[in-house]
């Protein structure tokens, strides 16, 4: 067997690469508990491939047999049911995981230099994500899923001049049909995936190049032994990846528990209207995204007011695609010489604390019917969220921080 690792290893430096990424890569020995939805992220997404790549051979991507297809599948086939809620659950775990990946960065700073680019890999993650999402929410045919996508595509329609055009390009028809399913689960099962798959490489290939981020925001490559090995890392191999096995299981346990128990999680994981054929003729009485996208819908809602000669609806998508662009540029607003919210000033705890209780909220106010107290609540959320980065330079730079200790803490 070692003769047989050595043949290989010189031609295919696997020893190097597992060495480099695993066994030899010293990770900083202060993880905490926030530090498991990055491998989580990664365990969801492999059970979205393999599930996926088990729905796709029984589905079929036509206007007449989409939703007839799922029921096949979740009646007829051989675990289909399993199968299906398996894939729907682990669509909102994926969002549930990065979100709180994505929280965890911004508490503990790593998007701060020199771990730009990492954040940037990350964040065209979560944008890919977002549109595979999005392409896989039409695939069952049912009424939410029609009318949500009917919904989301006419709102590109609000460009001016190119607006139509791309719209009508984007579903390959004058309204959602047979066409745009077939486009859409090409894109969902073919060429998201690739992308997604490529840039969660770049994502981990760039993370292991400058090392990882600890709660303390300190860089544990700056004091070594004579041996070059940082005094506070640890191999991730065997350490964090039996570290993570906790992880693991407390995940497998709330995910199944929903998987068996709770699939439809009270309509925010499967909508009701969706268990009925898309019919182009009727309305549901409420439209609105699946929950991973409701606070950038009810951002979007929030703007209710012409400006410079352009309709309302065009400014909340710029609102809209700015709360995502913004989060781009964060490791250019931040002026804080400490990377970690432990050692940050009140000014930066205080809005970070505003932020995040303004997204849970927007979240619920996109998911429920809009009315003018409601409206006015989004406005006023969707201002602080985006102050939150507006004046990021300002507060970060005039606050009063914490001194870093040199070696990291428990």
């Amino acid at each position: 067997m070692q003769k047989l690792i050595q043949w290989v290893d010189e031609r295919l430096p696997i020893v190097d690469a597992w060495n480099k990424h695993l066994a030899k890569y010293y990770a900083p020995k202060n993880f905490n508990v926030w530090y498991f939805f990055g491998s989580l992220a990664m365990l969801v997404l492999v059970n979205q491939l393999v599930t996926g790549i088990w729905l796709t051979m029984s589905y079929n991507p036509s206007s007449e047999g989409a939703f007839a297809s799922v029921e096949y599948i979740m009646r007829d086939v051989e675990w289909g049911w399993l199968l299906r809620y398996l894939h729907s659950t682990g669509a909102s775990a994926f969002f549930i995981v990065v979100y709180l990946h994505m929280f965890r960065g911004l508490m503990y700073g790593s998007y701060q230099k020199p771990r730009e680019l990492i954040w940037i890999f990350g964040m065209l993650i979560y944008l890919v994500l977002m549109a595979e999402a999005f392409m896989g929410y039409l695939l069952p045919w049912g009424q939410m899923s029609y009318w949500g996508a009917q919904v989301i595509v006419n709102l590109f329609g609000a460009i001016p001049v190119i607006g139509d055009d791309l719209s009508l390009w984007i579903r390959g028809d004058y309204l959602i049909s047979g066409i745009t399913l077939n486009r859409f689960f090409a894109l969902h099962v073919v060429a998201l995936p690739i992308v997604l798959l490529g840039l969660v490489v770049l994502h981990i290939l760039a993370l292991h190049e400058v090392g990882s981020n600890n709660p303390d925001g300190i860089e544990i490559k700056k004091n070594k032994d004579e041996n070059g090995i940082p005094k506070d890392g640890i191999p991730f191999h065997p350490y964090y990846t039996v570290h993570d096995l906790l992880g693991v299981a407390v995940f497998f346990f709330v995910f199944f528990l929903v998987v068996f128990f709770f699939p439809e999680m009270g309509g925010l994981f499967l909508e009701k209207p969706n268990f009925e054929p898309a019919n182009a003729l009727k309305t549901p009485a409420h439209i609105a995204p699946v929950w991973y996208f409701t606070p950038f819908y009810a951002m979007l809602r929030a703007v209710t007011v012409d400006l410079f000669g352009l309709p309302a609806k065009f400014w909340g998508v710029v609102v809209m695609g700015g709360a995502i662009a913004i989060l781009f540029v964060l490791p250019w607003l931040d002026r804080s010489p400490v990377r970690s919210i432990r050692y940050k000033g009140w000014l930066s705890r205080i809005a970070l604390v505003l932020f995040a209780i303004s997204f849970v909220i927007l979240g619920y106010l996109g998911l429920v019917p809009a009315t003018e107290g409601r409206t006015m609540v989004a406005q006023i959320l969707t201002v602080v969220y985006f102050l939150y980065f507006i004046l990021m330079p300002f507060y970060t730079r005039i606050e009063k921080t914490k001194p870093v200790p040199e070696r990291v803490t428990g």
